[in-house]
C-alpha cells in the first residue's frame, strides 16, 4: 500500500485550494511579479510517443470489462501518477504567490454529441495521487455519462448561462470583480470547483476531430498551470538496425506549462517520467508504492 501523506492544518497565507510554499528560492517567488500573467509565462513543448504497448494494454483491459477504455483514460491516469511522484507540477499561482494544490482536479471539454452544432460542456474530475487506472476509468465515465444525461442543466452549463444573460458592459465589470476576488482568494470554493479555469490540468483531444494537436494557451483567469493537447493516431515506417522497415503507431501531443510553478529541470524530469509511465501502462493497475509530498 502507498504511504499516506500527512494532513496539514491551514496556516495564514494559505488558500482554499492549496497551501503556500514558503521554502522556495527567492528568485522563484519574484518571478510571478516579473511575469504577471499566465500567457506571458507559458512554455510550449511538443513530443510524440509510440503506442503499440498501450494499444495492447487497452485491448486487454476492454476484454476484462473496461468497455470504452481509451487513450484519454491512460493519459489522465499517467498524469495523476506523475503528480504522485513529482507534485511540483500540481502547483499554481494565486495572488502572485506559489501554492501546492490540495487535490488533483482534471478539466476537459466534451461534446454532448459528435455533431457540429452539438453543445459543448466542461467536466471536472477530482483525483487522488493513489488512483489507479480503474479509479480513473470509473470517475471519468461517471462524469461523462452524468453530463450527457443532464443535457443543458448541468451545474457548469447553468452557471455559464447566468453569465450569458448579463449585459456586455456590466459583464466586463463583473469579470473585473471576479478577478479581484480571485486574486485575494475571495471566490467561494463551490464556484472554483465548477470553474474550468481553476484546476490542476486541462486536457483536450484533437484526435477525436482528426487533426494534429494544437498549442493551447493557458487562461489568464483562474489558475490552471498545464494544458495538454493530443492528436490522432498516426503510422510511421521506420528503418531498423538490420535494415528492415517496420510500421509503428504514434500519437503526438503538446504541453503548455506555466514556467513559474517550478524550474526547468523539474519540468523536464516530470515530462520524462510522464512519457515513461505512458509507455508502461501496466504500472497503472496498482497504486504507487510511495506518494511524494510537495515541499514546505
Amino acid at each position: 500500500m502507498p504511504k499516506e501523506t500527512k494532513k496539514r492544518k491551514r496556516r495564514l497565507g494559505d488558500r482554499k485550494e492549496g497551501r503556500k510554499i514558503r521554502s522556495l528560492h527567492p528568485l522563484n517567488n519574484v518571478s510571478s511579479y516579473i511575469m504577471r500573467d499566465r500567457v506571458g509565462s507559458t512554455n510550449y513543448f511538443r513530443d510524440s510517443v509510440e503506442i503499440s504497448r498501450v494499444e495492447r494494454y487497452i485491448s486487454k483491459k476492454r476484454k476484462e470489462g473496461l468497455k470504452g477504455l481509451g487513450i484519454l483514460h491512460i493519459l489522465i491516469a499517467t498524469y495523476v501518477r506523475t503528480v504522485s511522484q513529482l507534485p511540483g507540477i500540481n502547483r499554481f499561482i494565486g495572488g502572485q504567490k506559489i501554492y501546492a494544490r490540495n487535490n488533483i482536479e482534471i478539466c476537459m471539454a466534451i461534446k454532448k454529441e459528435m455533431k457540429l452544432d452539438a453543445m459543448e460542456t466542461i467536466i471536472k474530475i477530482e483525483c487522488e495521487p493513489t488512483d489507479t487506472i480503474y479509479d480513473i476509468y470509473r470517475k471519468l465515465n461517471e462524469q461523462i455519462e452524468t453530463n450527457r444525461a443532464e443535457g443543458d442543466i448541468s451545474s457548469f452549463d447553468s452557471t455559464a448561462r447566468f453569465f450569458y444573460y448579463i449585459p456586455g458592459l456590466f459583464l466586463k465589470f463583473v469579470m473585473m470583480v471576479l478577478r479581484f476576488m480571485d486574486y485575494f482568494d475571495l471566490i467561494p470554493r463551490s464556484l472554483t470547483k465548477l470553474s474550468p479555469f481553476h484546476g490542476s490540468f486541462f486536457i483536450t483531444s484533437m484526435g477525436s476531430l482528426g487533426i494534429p494537436p494544437i498549442f493551447h494557451h493557458l487562461y489568464d483567469f483562474g489558475n490552471v498551470p498545464l494544458f495538454l493537447s493530443y492528436g490522432a493516431k498516426r503510422k510511421a515506417y521506420e528503418l531498423t538496425r538490420d535494415g528492415t522497415v517496420v510500421e509503428r503507431k504514434y500519437i503526438d501531443y503538446t504541453v503548455s506549462a506555466d514556467e513559474r510553478i517550478c524550474d526547468g529541470h523539474y519540468f523536464a524530469t516530470a515530462l520524462k517520467y510522464f512519457k515513461d509511465c505512458f509507455k508502461n501502462p501496466e504500472i497503472l493497475d496498482n497504486p504507487p508504492e510511495v506518494v511524494v509530498e510537495d515541499i514546505d
